[in-house]
């Protein structure tokens, strides 16, 4: 069992990270400010964007999310300044004193980022980092129909097993094609009646950032319950070894490998939780947890105590980054 190592950092050894006060339940924000900042590539297509002349545009989230991404890059021992943050998606209606799903907070920051920025091209390229291609499978078994559509967030159900799950089982799991018979049938435009199908998904593009939402919170009998059922994943995974029969004839294999860096954590049960992260730093590659404004190095060991199982802080969403190796940030220019 390994232990947790404590780092009071001094600026002679500073990581480059920064905590972030917790202001009137603003955990689930914290956390996922903490896995932005390490999704470098959103903070240097946003230092891009012009945006002099803008400071009384306090509602403009992604101009107030370059302004906190630039500020926990700061040379500082101290939490890093996001009340303004929070209070332009209070004005957006992400309310504080309220508690929030992490996965809606991620997918509303990207929307909001699309719809403020009046620099098209960049934010398009911020939300391709995360595009997924996906394409509806609905093939009746006389003929076939598609349709396509796309997603930010690979959202998946737990594949529950009583001894052991897994990131991969539950991917093949999602892609298997599943087949609609007797009452399930579905109806064929073109055969003109109810066919028997098959049903599912084909993946026809995946992005340089994988973001993977484990659908922990169930519905069972009006009631929302938090999955507590262990599931492990891997620092390195190629996505053609788990979901081939799903992917499209274009892939290569290289665009298939991808390499864990952050992983939002949840605590608790779903009336009570408490979100935190870990992050693997892109200058010295090593893995910190961060919870609120207090920040410290930990190791690989200590990322898969998220697994879960007896224990309730469980892995909640995976981010990836496409390579078979960590790819370490870029130095600052100036």
């Amino acid at each position: 069992m390994s232990s947790r190592i404590c780092v009071w950092f001094s600026r002679s050894s500073y990581s480059g990270m920064r905590g972030l006060t917790n202001h009137h339940l603003s955990c689930c924000v914290n956390t996922l400010l903490q896995t932005l900042s390490a999704t470098w590539e959103i903070a240097d297509l946003l230092e891009k964007w012009d945006t002099a002349g803008r400071s009384g545009e306090v509602g403009n989230v992604p101009l107030q999310l370059k302004r906190v991404l630039a500020a926990m890059r700061g040379d500082s021992l101290q939490p890093a300044p996001h009340q303004d943050f929070l209070r332009c998606l209070h004005t957006n209606n992400i309310r504080l004193n309220r508690q929030h799903d992490a996965d809606e907070v991620f997918l509303f920051i990207l929307n909001f980022i699309q719809k403020q920025m009046d620099d098209g091209a960049l934010a398009l390229e911020i939300q391709d980092l995360y595009r997924i291609s996906v394409e509806n499978v609905l093939q009746c078994l006389d003929c076939s129909s598609v349709q396509t559509r796309s997603s930010y967030l690979l959202s998946l159900p737990l594949h529950i097993k009583d001894d052991h799950n897994s990131l991969g089982d539950c991917l093949t799991s999602f892609f298997e094609l599943q087949e609609l018979t007797d009452r399930n049938c579905c109806f064929c435009a073109q055969c003109g009646t109810k066919t028997p199908s098959k049903q599912g998904l084909r993946l026809l593009s995946l992005p340089p950032i994988l973001c993977v939402h484990l659908k922990r919170f169930r519905n069972m009998r009006g009631d929302l319950q938090k999955l507590q059922c262990r599931l492990t994943f891997p620092e390195t995974f190629d996505f053609s070894a788990v979901a081939r029969d799903a992917l499209a004839s274009t892939f290569t294999q290289e665009a298939c490998r991808y390499t864990l860096y952050a992983v939002v954590v949840h605590s608790g049960v779903t009336s009570c939780g408490h979100y935190t992260a870990y992050v693997r730093h892109g200058g010295n590659n090593r893995w910190y947890y961060a919870d609120d404004s207090h920040v410290q190095q930990v190791s690989w060991e200590d990322v898969q105590t998220t697994y879960g199982g007896r224990n309730s802080n469980t892995a909640y969403m995976l981010m990836y980054r496409r390579g078979s190796e960590q790819v370490q940030q870029p130095e600052a220019s100036g």
